[in-house]
């Protein structure tokens, strides 16, 4: 990687003009902003990412060398998958569920072609409109599970759980999760007014995750903060800095046990809770019940080399898979079966070589890492697999793979970037 990331000419957007550099930075932050708003077909992030792909490769984008086996498994994952929905083509949406794969498989090759240059300055731009686009999905979920304007309860809830921007309120809270974190690295580490103002965005973001009801979102908000706080401790330059993380954790934790103790004196908030938090839901238990799917559904693949095609298992079974990786093997055979897997855990396992690099986009980079990991792992539990963000996210980390080389291998630093902000 160290060889293919410095092996051609790094900075191309080092000589850009500087009208080109901000209309590209502009685009970042359009995208990240624009990817909270999906409730509808097509939505403003697809349509804001095909421009922003068109821009860039008119103004400067190039394609890696490195990037080559990434792109190698998105081809071979959705080849499989086109294969074995050849006989169900017919069928209702199939047509629609491929050809998002195969989109969704050209923005991670777009974030990380992007990343992988003007990178501190495109990442923070990045950041910035992912947390305002989570403030507007947090904003419109509030409005609708409390019913604050007129109609707003029906158009951004489901099922009595807050949905705001999106269609499911599982994907909210997903989605939530990495700009919670962002502003939750901002309260434990700047100074008082912006940590302060963060304060305020990350109470909010964890307010609608609360109220998405996703017991999934729930342990993953509570599992990647911890998890990125600890590595933001162990990589800490100071030992004042190191304290204050944690005393400033500690103190996030006693405010956010007593909001929820508030919420729960509510009744209706309070049942939900209890309801939702429940390990023995109806569809999880039994033989055909979450995990039952699983372990029969993993019996079945090792007899369909070319799987049943996308969005058949609820053919087979009650629901539909809830594993991403064993969707992988319905949907697309023994091919995409092998491929989806090896990008999301090859992908994981490298990215554990950077964390302790100094690199000016280091404290970004945990929170994208932890939030990656946390989506990685509920994948076993829940269809991750047309995700925006996940995909937003495994592409910027190899983007960011490639940066952190250029920045260790090139000795005079030439093209360092400005660190980021405070």
């Amino acid at each position: 990687m160290a060889y293919a990331a410095t092996a051609e000419n790094l900075h191309p957007s080092a000589t850009a003009a500087p009208g080109v550099l901000a209309l590209q930075r502009a685009l970042v932050w359009l995208v990240g902003a624009s990817g909270a708003i999906v409730f509808i077909e097509p939505s403003p992030y697809e349509l804001v990412t095909l421009t922003a792909f068109v821009i860039f490769f008119a103004t400067g984008l190039r394609m890696r060398l490195v990037f080559v086996p990434v792109l190698l498994l998105l081809f071979l994952l959705n080849v499989g998958y086109t294969i074995s929905a050849v006989a169900v083509m017919d069928r209702p949406n199939v047509g629609n569920w491929i050809a998002t794969s195969w989109y969704m498989a050209v923005t991670v090759m777009f974030f990380a072609m992007v990343v992988s240059e003007d990178t501190a300055a495109r990442l923070d731009m990045l950041r910035r409109g992912l947390i305002v686009g989570a403030m507007i999905a947090s904003a419109a979920a509030l409005v609708g599970y409390f019913n604050l304007v007129p109609g707003g309860h029906g158009l951004f809830t489901l099922y009595e759980r807050a949905s705001g921007t999106f269609k499911d309120p599982n994907v909210l809270g997903a989605f939530l999760i990495l700009p919670a974190l962002f502003a939750l690295q901002s309260v434990v580490s700047d100074k008082f007014r912006k940590s302060l103002r963060n304060a305020l965005a990350f109470g909010i973001m964890s307010l609608a995750i609360l109220l998405a009801f996703s017991r999934a979102a729930w342990g993953g908000l509570v599992l990647t903060s911890a998890f990125m706080l600890a590595l933001m401790v162990l990589t800490s330059r100071s030992q004042a800095q190191r304290s204050r993380i944690i005393v400033m954790a500690v103190a996030a934790v006693i405010l956010a046990a007593a909001l929820v103790a508030v919420l729960l004196s509510f009744d209706s908030i309070a049942d939900m809770f209890k309801q939702r938090a429940s390990f023995d839901q109806s569809y999880d238990e039994g033989r055909f019940g979450r995990f039952g799917r699983h372990i029969l559904g993993a019996d079945m693949a090792l007899d369909l080399p070319f799987g049943i095609g996308p969005l058949q298992f609820h053919n087979y079974f009650p629901e539909d898979t809830h594993n991403s990786y064993l969707n992988a093997f319905m949907s697309g055979g023994w091919l995409s079966g092998v491929c989806y897997p090896a990008l999301v855990f090859v992908t994981a396992m490298t990215g554990f070589r950077y964390i302790f690099v100094p690199l000016p986009w280091q404290r970004t980079y945990l929170a994208i890492f932890a939030a990656y990991l946390g989506t990685v792992g509920e994948s076993f539990i829940i269809d991750t697999d047309h995700w925006r963000h996940f995909w937003m996210m495994l592409g910027a980390m190899w983007g960011l793979f490639v940066a952190a080389e250029r920045y260790k291998v090139t000795s005079d630093h030439t093209f360092r970037e400005p660190l980021q902000a405070s």
